[in-house]
C-alpha cells in the first residue's frame, strides 16, 4: 500500500444503513492517497460485518474494534493509528464529494499558517430540514476566511466537525480530543485558537451533512444549550483576554452566561438590555444599562480592555447588537464578540 497523504478517521457505533454510503464516498476520493481508519466503538448491529467486507475489498480500509467507550475514545484511537501527517474527519452517516480531501490538502499546502480546514456543507434530512438547521447551514457556509471563522467561533462551531482536515502534529501538541462536559470538537477548536493557530475553509460545498434524530448531538447532554455556554465561558477569556466584560442581554441566556463567566474568573461589569423596564435596575448587583448608554462608554471600555459579549439567543438579535456596537465605534473581534 502506498503511504497515505491523508488518514481519514471514521468512528462508528451501529452505523446501520448509512455506513456503506459513507465508506464508499471516502474511497471514491480523487487525486489523494488515503487510508480510511474505521474505529468500531462496540457496535452490536451489522457494522462489524460490513467493515470486514470493506477491509477485504479495499486495502486502504483499516478496522479497529474497541469496547463501547464513546466518541472521544474512538477519535483518539483513530488518531493514534493514523499513519499520515494530515488527518481528516468523517462520520458514518455523511457522504463526501470526490474532491473534498484533495481540495483541503491543497489549501493546507498552499497556506502553511493554517492548521485545520473544513469545507462548506450541503445539509440534508429525510423529510426536509427544519428552519433552525437550514439557517445554521447558511451561517456556517458564510464563514470561510480565518478572520471570519475566528470572529464567530464563539457563536457556534464555525467549521462542522465531520468536515475537518488538520495537521496531526498541531492537534497532538494541544492534547488531541479530551473527555469534557461539553462538545469535544469545540473544546479542541478553542484550544487551537488559544495557541494562536489559524483555521480556514474551502469555499466549496464538498460534504453532505446528514441531520437525523439519532445524532449524538441531539441525544447527549454534552451538546445541550447550557453545555455550549459552559465551553464558551471557559475559553473566551483564554482566547480573548479581557480585563472585564459587559454582557449584552439581561435575559435568560445573558444571566446564565454571566454566572458561568464569573465561575471562570471573568468579571461582568454591567449588562445592556433593550427592554425599557430593565434599564436602571440591577441583577445580583450588576447594573443594567439601556443601549443608548453604550456610545458614552464605548471609548472607556476599549481603553480599559473591557469586551462586550453578545448574550441574546433570539433570532435576529445578533445583527441588531452588531449594528449598535459598530455604530458606537467598537470593532467586532477586538472590542466585542458574539456568544449567542
Amino acid at each position: 500500500m502506498v503511504a497515505p497523504e491523508v488518514s481519514v478517521v471514521l468512528p462508528v457505533r451501529n452505523g446501520g444503513p448509512t455506513l456503506d454510503g459513507a465508506v464508499d464516498s471516502v474511497l471514491a476520493s480523487r487525486n489523494v492517497e488515503l487510508e480510511l481508519v474505521c474505529v468500531d466503538d462496540g457496535s452490536n448491529d451489522a457494522t462489524p460485518a460490513s467493515l470486514e467486507v470493506w477491509s477485504r475489498r479495499d486495502s486502504r480500509v483499516r478496522v479497529l474494534r474497541t469496547p463501547p467507550r464513546g466518541i472521544v475514545h474512538a477519535l483518539n484511537t483513530g488518531l493514534q493509528a493514523a499513519r499520515a501527517s494530515f488527518v481528516a474527519r468523517m462520520d458514518a452517516d455523511d457522504e463526501i464529494f470526490p474532491d473534498r480531501l484533495s481540495a483541503q490538502l491543497a489549501l493546507l499546502e498552499e497556506h502553511p499558517e493554517l492548521v485545520l480546514v473544513g469545507t462548506q456543507v450541503e445539509s440534508f434530512r429525510a423529510g426536509g430540514l427544519a428552519d433552525g438547521y437550514r439557517l445554521y447551514t447558511e451561517w456556517v457556509n458564510r464563514l470561510v476566511t480565518p478572520r471570519e471563522i475566528a470572529r464567530e467561533a464563539f457563536v457556534e462551531c464555525p467549521i462542522p466537525h465531520p468536515t475537518w482536515l488538520f495537521r496531526r502534529d498541531a492537534v497532538g501538541a494541544v492534547g488531541d480530543y479530551r473527555e469534557c462536559p461539553w462538545p469535544e470538537d469545540l473544546d479542541l477548536l478553542y484550544r487551537l485558537l488559544e495557541k494562536g493557530h489559524r483555521l480556514g475553509k474551502v469555499a466549496r460545498v464538498l460534504h453532505r451533512w446528514r441531520d437525523h434524530p439519532r445524532r449524538l448531538s441531539r441525544r447527549d447532554p454534552r451538546y445541550g444549550r447550557e453545555a455550549f455556554l459552559r465551553v464558551k465561558a471557559h475559553y473566551i477569556g483564554r482566547v480573548h483576554p479581557m480585563r472585564a466584560a459587559v454582557v449584552w442581554g439581561a435575559g435568560r441566556t445573558g444571566r446564565l452566561l454571566t454566572r458561568l463567566l464569573t465561575r471562570e474568573g471573568v468579571t461582568v461589569r454591567s449588562f445592556i438590555d433593550i427592554r425599557p423596564e430593565r434599564a436602571g435596575r440591577t441583577w445580583r448587583g450588576i447594573p443594567i444599562l439601556a443601549p443608548d448608554a453604550v456610545a458614552g462608554r464605548a471609548g472607556a471600555w476599549r481603553d480599559e480592555g473591557v469586551r462586550v459579549l453578545g448574550g441574546v439567543a433570539s433570532r435576529g438579535a445578533r445583527d441588531e447588537i452588531r449594528a449598535a456596537l459598530s455604530t458606537a465605534g467598537l470593532e467586532e473581534g477586538s472590542d466585542f464578540l458574539m456568544l449567542a
